[in-house]
């Protein structure tokens, strides 16, 4: 078989797994899992770097294929799959649709600008801080969980508004030139607590509304 097979990518796979079972799950608008789904999702991309980086006889093609594949499911992970969950919630029509590609187009241009200064290694500082540039896209795994959130607490119509709204400004802050220190491992954790936190208030505290597919254009 073709390609690298080792622990260093298992987190990646695993990653792409659950946004795809998510995906299936907000086709049936069964949108608490989904959204359970991305956020696992996201919760694997924070440490399968990590994981990679303790495998220290990994080849240069190893560590190439192991970049590559990492991008090519964070597109479908926190690219593809957040934008079809905004599709699917309201985010619909001419506007709607405009906004979705912009959000794609921006992940892809983020994803590829990555690789390039990560095989460059040019995204680590004078003093050895490693740092983000413009908005990783996995932020989305934390963004879109909270903002589902205020479909409990808010108008429908506001809450697809708000859908727009983080899909455009992430989706600029994607490509936009500016350096981002990468968490630290405690960071991370607080990180972890509050989507945690989020997803258990989401899935076994709140009645969940939408039961169809609503269609709300703006």
């Amino acid at each position: 078989m073709i390609g690298f097979y080792n622990y260093s990518v298992i987190l990646t796979y695993v990653s792409l797994a659950s946004s795809v079972i998510g995906m299936t799950q907000a086709i049936q608008a069964r949108y608490k899992i989904a959204i359970f789904c991305l956020a696992f999702s996201g919760l694997c991309d924070m440490f399968d770097g990590k994981i990679a980086r303790r495998m220290k006889n990994r080849s240069e093609d190893a560590k190439s294929f192991g970049i590559q594949i990492d991008s090519l499911c964070d597109m479908v992970c926190f690219g593809a799959f957040p934008a079809m969950i905004c599709y699917l919630l309201g985010v619909q029509g001419p506007l709607g649709i405009a906004v979705i590609v912009l959000y794609c187009l921006a992940s892809v241009i983020r994803l590829a600008f990555f690789n390039v200064m990560e095989e460059k290694g040019a995204l680590v500082s004078e003093d050895g801080e490693k740092f983000y540039r413009g908005l990783p896209i996995t932020s989305m795994a934390i963004a879109l969980p909270l903002i589902f959130m205020l479909q409990f607490f808010i108008p429908l119509k506001a809450f697809v508004a708000c859908l727009y709204i983080l899909l455009l400004v992430v989706g600029i802050l994607f490509i936009t030139n500016f350096k981002l220190k990468k968490p630290k491992n405690s960071q991370l954790a607080v990180l972890v607590i509050v989507v945690a936190a989020a997803l258990l208030i989401m899935l076994f505290f709140t009645r969940y509304p939408i039961r169809f597919r609503w269609r709300f254009h703006l």
